[in-house]
């Protein structure tokens, strides 16, 4: 499944929602197979005598903790894929995958680009300016209740009981009397006096239009905003993703220079566990940077009319 598998903000927060959970899954997992690692290393460091037993307890609770965040992050990877599946299908189903394309950076169009896509585009404009013009023709049939009405009716047919043109021949009238016949009517309305109804519905035909130019005019400055501010939201996202990906490298450099200084004897337990929990935190904070960047893509998409789906 791709991202396009759904056409609306919800549906894509809640995809990518489903591609971050699965990232942390990985990471909660990888992080298990770290601290795992240290400690067999400090086994081995306490069996050479060379650590107190008090860090193999530490590297043990250490083991303890990134199982059950592994658990957690399993279930909610669960819950994600379950809340992902009910909002798609038709028919409850999980067994589908998604696609991973956060490291796949989208550009990002200029913010004068935006607006005017979104000034012509704009699923919310389009309602507004609808109502505004439902209402303008409101006005029209509001006011043609006070004002004269001329209506001209004609009608030409068969004026007889028999579907003949001519009634039958009688000796008074050999050739019968023509059935065939027209009629022209033309009447006048002039409405002088209906207790002010007519009035009052003009009245509030047009503070209806003025209601819905209103809102219009609140839904263009509303739209303005919004891409304004998504716009910027996804620029910084964008911009962090670089940062995050460097605090991800260093801290895993980090733990990696850590643990060695460790086996050397020059850092205490405490630095590792420091190290390994930085780690998972600069790994998290990438994957939410990755989504949140996304997330306010699909959002500037949305305001503009140009989501797919």
């Amino acid at each position: 499944m791709s991202p396009r598998a759904g056409s609306s903000p919800r549906s894509c927060r809640n995809y990518y929602g489903l591609v971050a959970a699965q990232r942390k899954l990985a990471s909660a997992q990888q992080s298990l197979r770290e601290v795992r690692q240290f400690l067999d290393i400090t086994q081995k460091q306490e069996s050479g005598g060379e650590v107190a037993h008090s860090d193999v307890v530490k590297a043990r609770i250490q083991v303890s903790q990134r199982t059950r965040d592994a658990q957690e992050a399993e279930l909610a990877v669960l819950k994600s894929r379950l809340g992902l599946s009910v909002l798609i299908f038709p028919d409850f189903r999980d067994a589908f995958s998604v696609v991973d394309d956060l490291q796949a950076i989208a550009p990002l169009l200029p913010l004068t680009d935006l607006k005017a896509t979104a000034a012509t585009n704009s699923p919310d404009l389009r309602v507004a300016e609808a109502s505004v013009l439902q209402e303008t023709l409101g006005v029209g049939v509001a006011r043609g209740a006070v004002l004269p009405t001329l209506s001209f009716d004609y009608f030409y047919g068969i004026n007889a009981n028999v579907f003949a043109t001519r009634s039958t021949p009688t000796p008074e009238n050999p050739s019968g009397v023509n059935l065939l016949g027209s009629v022209a009517q033309v009447q006048l309305n002039v409405p002088l006096w209906n207790w002010g109804a007519a009035q009052s519905k003009l009245k509030q035909a047009q503070l209806r239009v003025r209601a819905a130019k209103s809102d219009l005019s609140l839904a263009q400055r509303q739209l303005q905003a919004n891409i304004a501010s998504f716009h910027r939201e996804a620029e910084i996202a964008r911009d962090q993703v670089a940062s995050l990906r460097e605090s991800l490298d260093l801290s895993t450099e980090s733990l990696r220079l850590t643990l060695l200084r460790y086996q050397a004897g020059e850092v205490s337990v405490l630095e590792v566990v420091d190290a390994q929990a930085t780690l998972i935190q600069a790994r998290n904070a990438f994957d939410d940077g990755l989504v949140r960047y996304r997330v306010a893509l699909a959002a500037l998409q949305t305001l503009t009319g140009t989501l797919q789906p």
